[in-house]
Parts: C-alpha cells; sequence; structure tokens
C-alpha cells in the first residue's frame, strides 16, 4: 500500500516497508499490505497483457484544476505518463467540473474510444454501474484515486490508491484536543456529500473527539463542499450564530483558507479560533507558519507514479492489492517553517 516519504512529520515515518515510487520530496510510499489482504491478477480479471509505452490511457478528473490538490493530481499523472513512455497523443484526459453526469459520460467515451486502461479520480463513490458495464465488456482495468468507488475489486474496478481517511479524522481530532486542552466548542466544515472522503473524515473526527476529549462539543456542522468560497461564506455564518466557537475542523484545506478569511472580517486575530485541516497545501502549511491554523494532515495528491507502477506491476502478471493506503504527512508549529517547500 502507499506512504509518503519523510519529509515532514509523519505519525508512522517508519511504518511504510512496501515498495517506494521515489525519494525525492512528497512522493508516495506504499505500505505493506495487511496480512490475508484481497488481491487481484491479470489472470483472475480476465484481461490482456498491455505495454503501457503503446497503450491508451484515460484519466478523468473529477473537479476542475482550481485548487492545489486538483491541480497536483493531474500533474502528477501526466508527468507520470510521460516518464513512463506514453506518448502524449495516447493519454486521453477529461475534467468533469464536479459534474457526476459529464464524469460517467467522459469515461463512458474514453472506453467507447479505446483505451486499455482507466485511472478515475471519482466524483462520487455511488453510481458507476453504466461504466462498470462498458469496463468489464472489453476487460478495461480501472484504477481509482483519492476516493473509492463503491464496488468489487478485480470485478468492477483493480483497485483503489488514496489515504485513510477515517485515520485522517481521527489525527485530525488529536490535535483539536491538543490545541484547546481537551475542551471547547468545535464546527465542522464538512466536505462535498456523497463521497467516502467526507463520509470516512467526519466519523473519524466525532468518534476520536468523544473517546479522547469528551468536553469537546461539537456543535456545528455544515457542508462548505471543499470550497473555499463556501468556506468561508459557512463560517461567516457561523460566527454569526455563535461567536464564541473555540476551534474549526475543516475537511480540506481551502474551506479552512475560506474560514480565515471569515475569522479576519470577524476581527479575531491568529490563534483565537484553534483550526486543523487536511490536504497539506502550501498556504495551509504557511497558514500553521503564520499561527491561524494549529495542524495540517496530509493527503498526497501526487499519484502519478504509483498509478502506473501499480499498472505496470498488474500487467506483468503481479498480484495488486484491492486497497492500497497512502501513509500521510502531518505539519505542526514545530515543522511547518521547514518544510513548506514540501508541501504542494
Amino acid at each position: 500500500m502507499l506512504a509518503t516519504s519523510a519529509c515532514a512529520k509523519s505519525e508512522d515515518s517508519d511504518s511504510g516497508s512496501g515498495p517506494s515510487t521515489g525519494s525525492s520530496a512528497g512522493a508516495q510510499v506504499a505500505q505493506s499490505a495487511a496480512p490475508g489482504s484481497a488481491t487481484c491478477t491479470l489472470e483472475q480479471f480476465g484481461g490482456t497483457k498491455v505495454d503501457l509505452k503503446t497503450a491508451k490511457v484515460g484519466f478523468s478528473q473529477s473537479e476542475k484544476e482550481a485548487n492545489p490538490f486538483r491541480i497536483a493530481e493531474t500533474k502528477s499523472i501526466k508527468d507520470e505518463a510521460a516518464k513512463v513512455g506514453i506518448p502524449a497523443a495516447n493519454l486521453t484526459t477529461a475534467n468533469a467540473n464536479s459534474q457526476f453526469n459529464k464524469q460517467i459520460a467522459d469515461v463512458e467515451q474514453m472506453i467507447d474510444s479505446g483505451v486499455q486502461l482507466l485511472v478515475i479520480a471519482p466524483l462520487n463513490s455511488d453510481g458507476w454501474d453504466s461504466v462498470f458495464a462498458k469496463a468489464a465488456a472489453k476487460k478495461v482495468p480501472i484504477i481509482t484515486i483519492d476516493r473509492k468507488i463503491n464496488a468489487k475489486s478485480c470485478t468492477n474496478y483493480l483497485t483503489f490508491i488514496g489515504s485513510d481517511f477515517e485515520k485522517q479524522g481521527q489525527r485530525a481530532a488529536d490535535e483539536m484536543a491538543k490545541a484547546l486542552g481537551n475542551k471547547g466548542e468545535v464546527a465542522i466544515l464538512l466536505g462535498a456529500p456523497g463521497n467516502n472522503v467526507t463520509t470516512l473524515r467526519t466519523k473519524g473526527f466525532k468518534d476520536q473527539i468523544a473517546k479522547v476529549a469528551p468536553d469537546i462539543k461539537i456543535t456545528f456542522e455544515q457542508t462548505g463542499n471543499f470550497s473555499r468560497e463556501e468556506g468561508q461564506k459557512v463560517s461567516e455564518q457561523l460566527l454569526q450564530s455563535n461567536d464564541k466557537i473555540n476551534g474549526i475542523y475543516a475537511e480540506n484545506d481551502e474551506m479552512a483558507l475560506g474560514a480565515i478569511v471569515a475569522l479576519r472580517g470577524a476581527g479575531k486575530k491568529a490563534g483565537d479560533v484553534k483550526i486543523v485541516t487536511i490536504d497539506g497545501t502550501k498556504g495551509a502549511v504557511q497558514a500553521v507558519v503564520d499561527g491561524w491554523a494549529s495542524a495540517v494532515i496530509e493527503s498526497n495528491p501526487r499519484f502519478g507514479p504509483l498509478a502506473f507502477e501499480t499498472a505496470t506491476k498488474f500487467f506483468n502478471g503481479e498480484p495488486i492489492p484491492e486497497d492500497i493506503i497512502i501513509e500521510d504527512r502531518q505539519y505542526d508549529a514545530s515543522n511547518a517553517k521547514a518544510d513548506l517547500n514540501s508541501a504542494y
């Protein structure tokens, strides 16, 4: 499975014993699969061997490249495709611009055009049946990244590469408890509905807060749709209704940065309201340096190397785990300034 190289504070800095995809700053590294984990081979899948250097590959991005995570993710896929030797004409990319119907249509069109491998960053976790039917008919393997599809591995898709989202929420809760001294009122800026990232980051945070800091009360929850603008708007509403809020847990950095704008507009100073967020963008890590955020739990978007390494192994007949989980780093006051350049 997958973990990041240790250029910043990591919860389990020595736990990644799987193959590294590179030693450069920010590279993803695979965790060891748990004993007995399900795997998939080319023979089990029923496909045919493909040479990536001559293959037609499709990449479907879920959201426009307007925030650092999506920019870095798409760039990583394109850069690694070129490094692997896939001709630019053989790499088809599409952006759903947060429209699920468009993403389904984009992917179906790629299958119809003859792609031999699909890498998908899903907008939603459900609703992929028509894609699965088309892909199965042509035995096109699907690698999903950053969000998981609710389906059967080695049948509907090959593997999922991404973070442990529930663990991210747990780590964010630990940092919030530390920042608040285990008591206070916290608001949650929820991610977009309809995907497992939001569901699990929320569950992990709530369960862990209840466990480690029961005197912290979650008094406000509203979606900011992973958007800076909506994060600001929701935070402004929050501050108008409860000026005594002590902490904000933002389920991505863009919403956290919007919350900081709202806090400034409300006359708050850095540190008055503790912010813990998830992603690892330069803007959020800078907010830690500046005192506006207490901690940032990384969610590494550099999927290109591991995605194509996984595809190469699969087409060579090697077993592929159904889940390839990355071990993300963490930024706080102890390392944010020194490791700012490792953020994306």
